[in-house]
């Protein structure tokens, strides 16, 4: 069966959601910050194998710039700079625990790993 092209309707939010969560690194910041909660920036990196220095601070510029971010210094010296998941990336958790078990599902049906 062909699959048909269509664009969403005009008020449909997809396209935004796709820009502010878009992206290798995005989902797997707010993953983290969702469940595992305040991180400082040495910790998300060590945790995200394969994320550079400089594409962390960009991904986490932009996610605080979407309001999904909230990041804290501390005037300490040297600096102490945390990140937290907003209230508005909080909302995400549902979306999050929905892609988790469509995964378990796939596997238990035999699905190969992308």
């Amino acid at each position: 069966m062909a699959r048909t092209k269509h664009a969403p309707a005009p008020e449909c939010p997809a396209p935004l959601a796709f820009a502010m969560l878009g992206g290798k690194w995005k989902l797997w910041i707010l993953q983290i910050l969702i469940f595992e909660g305040t991180q400082r920036f040495g910790s998300l990196k060590r945790a995200i194998t394969g994320i550079t220095q400089t594409m962390l601070t960009s991904q986490l510029r932009a996610l605080e710039q979407d309001g999904l971010v909230r990041r804290k210094v501390f005037p300490e010296v040297p600096p102490r700079v945390e990140y937290t998941a907003t209230e508005d990336a909080l909302d995400l958790t549902a979306m999050f625990t929905t892609m988790h078990d469509w995964w378990k599902r796939r596997e238990k049906r035999g699905a190969r790993r992308a």
